[in-house]
C-alpha cells in the first residue's frame, strides 16, 4: 500500500507497518511518481498547489488524513469513495495557548512595550487586564474547551457559542445579544460557507468599545475591510493568527492598522502539535489496516 506523508518523521512513525510504502511529499517540488497508486494521502500542514487536479489523478485514493483541523482545501474536490479525516485534537493545546497569550499581549499592551524597549524608552502607563473580563468563545469545540480550561485561572467569565445551542452553550443566532457584553471575542469556528465573512461590519459593530477580537480560526471568517475600518477608528483591537489574504502581502493595511497584533498562522505550529499529529497518524493507519472505524471522519456539512 502506497502512502504519501508530509515529513520524514511521519514516515518513520509508520515504517514498521506491514506492506506499507511511505513516500515523503511535502508539497514542494514535482509530484512524485505513482500518484495513481496512492491509497492514503497525508497532506502537509500548508496545503499544496493544484489540489483539484492532484486529487483527480489519485484513482486509488481511499483515505485522505489531514494534519489540520480544517479541511476546506480538500473537501470540495474529494472523489467519491474517499474518506476524509481531520486532525481534531492535535492542535488544541497550541492554539488555546496562543489565544490566551495573544489576548493578554493585546490587553497588557506588550507590543507597544516591545517597541518602547527597542527605542530605549521607559514608557510607564496603566494597561488593560484579563481579570474580570467576559470572554466570548465563538466556535465551542475541542479547541474552545481547551481554551476554557486554560482561562480557568484568570478569573474571567466564559460565554460559549456553537452553531447550535446545547446545554451550557449558546447558539450562533444569539450572537447579536452576546457580542455587546464581551470584552474579548475569540473566533474558533471552522471555515465553511456558513462562517465565511461571519465577523462582518455588523458583527464587529456590535462589539463593545475597547473589546478585542482574537482570530485563531481562518482569515476568511473575518471581513478584512470591515476590521480595518474598525481598527482605524480605534474602537476595537485585534489579535490575528490568520488573515485574508494569507500570507498577508507587503503594504496591506492590516500591517499598519492601530491596535492589531499579528502572527503568521503559528498557533498550532508547536512541538506538542507535532507529537500529537504523529500519534494520530499511527493510530489512524493501524485502524485503517485493521478495517476498524477511523477517528475524526468528516461527514455532513463539517
Amino acid at each position: 500500500m502506497k502512502i504519501w506523508v508530509p515529513s520524514e518523521a511521519a514516515a518513520d512513525v509508520l515504517s514498521d507497518l506491514p506492506d506499507v510504502e511511505c513516500v515523503v511529499y511535502d508539497g514542494s517540488g514535482p509530484v512524485p511518481e505513482g500518484v495513481d497508486k496512492v491509497e492514503v494521502w497525508v497532506p502537509p500542514l500548508v496545503s499544496v498547489a493544484g489540489i483539484p487536479d492532484l486529487l483527480a489523478r489519485m484513482s486509488s485514493l481511499r483515505l485522505l488524513q489531514t494534519v489540520t483541523a480544517g479541511v476546506e482545501p480538500y473537501r470540495p474536490h474529494l472523489p467519491d469513495g474517499v474518506t476524509l479525516c481531520n486532525a481534531r485534537g492535535v492542535h488544541d493545546a497550541g492554539t488555546a495557548e496562543w489565544a490566551v497569550g495573544a489576548m493578554i499581549a493585546v490587553l497588557r499592551e506588550f507590543p507597544g512595550f516591545v517597541r518602547a524597549q527597542e527605542r530605549g524608552e521607559w514608557a510607564y502607563r496603566h494597561t488593560g487586564v484579563l481579570a474580570d473580563s467576559t470572554v466570548l468563545i465563538v466556535g465551542y469545540g475541542s479547541i474552545g474547551e481547551a481554551l476554557e480550561r486554560r482561562l480557568a485561572a484568570f478569573e474571567v467569565d466564559v460565554v460559549r457559542v456553537a452553531r447550535s445551542a446545547r446545554e451550557g452553550v449558546h447558539g450562533q443566532d444569539e450572537l447579536p445579544e452576546l457580542l455587546p457584553r464581551a470584552d474579548v471575542v475569540v473566533l474558533l469556528v471552522p471555515a465553511t460557507p456558513d462562517t465565511a465573512g461571519m465577523a462582518d461590519a455588523a458583527f464587529l459593530g456590535a462589539m463593545k468599545d475597547g473589546a478585542v477580537l482574537v482570530n485563531a480560526a481562518r482569515g476568511g471568517v473575518v471581513d478584512t475591510g470591515a476590521l480595518v475600518a474598525e481598527l482605524e477608528k480605534g474602537r476595537i483591537r485585534a489579535a490575528l493568527d490568520v488573515s485574508d489574504p494569507e500570507p498577508l502581502p507587503p503594504g496591506h493595511p492590516l500591517w499598519s492598522a492601530p491596535g492589531v497584533f499579528l502572527t503568521p498562522h503559528v498557533a498550532g505550529s508547536t512541538p506538542a502539535s507535532q507529537r500529537r499529529t504523529l500519534r494520530l497518524l499511527r493510530s489512524q493507519l493501524l485502524r485503517y489496516l485493521a478495517g476498524e472505524p477511523l477517528k475524526n471522519v468528516i461527514t455532513g456539512s463539517y
